[in-house]
């Protein structure tokens, strides 16, 4: 079984990336911006929200990095990282409420059984949602680029009964 959520070009690039930034803070620590803004264009995109302010129909690099800026003061950068998800939910609440959207967020926990977690990323991907994920450090060498990194999970696959998921990475 396999499912992907649509997702769209900034320019010719997959999602944003934070390392478009000239902003030395943005370009270290601006993953977890870079993703609530994919996922406030997602929204806006595919489930009929307002979030972004500039056109959807051919996303422009500048506009981008315009949009992310706006989202720093919510989820801004700074030396321990955005390194809970509670901060993440606070900050990307935070920027929904003062847009008029409300959005129900549950944070679920690395220390959480595996099978959880699959069945939760199965459920919001099938629901029509990407994931905002964060990895702190991972013992495994091949997530190294993810190593204390925000980014989006935006579909999955099922083979031989494990689970395999679609990444939106950020620069970083």
């Amino acid at each position: 079984m396999k499912k992907e959520l649509e997702h769209f070009q900034v320019g010719r690039a997959y999602g944003g990336s934070q390392a478009w930034y000239h902003d030395r803070w943005m370009r270290m620590g601006g993953c977890a911006a870079v993703t609530a803004c994919d996922c406030a264009i997602y929204f806006d995109l595919y489930k009929g929200t307002h979030l972004y302010p500039y056109g959807l129909v051919h996303i422009q690099k500048r506009e981008y990095l315009r949009f992310g800026i706006e989202m720093r003061p919510y989820l801004r950068p700074r030396w321990s990282g955005i390194d809970t998800l509670e901060i993440f939910m606070d900050g990307f609440g935070g920027f929904l409420s003062d847009r008029g959207v409300s959005a129900g967020m549950e944070p679920l926990h690395g220390e959480r059984p595996f099978a959880d977690a699959a069945d939760a990323l199965r459920a919001q991907i099938d629901g029509g949602l990407p994931v905002p994920c964060l990895i702190l450090r991972h013992q495994n060498p091949a997530f190294r680029d993810y190593d204390w990194h925000w980014f989006l999970l935006n579909g999955y696959d099922v083979l031989n009964d494990r689970l395999l998921v679609k990444a939106v990475t950020y620069g970083g």
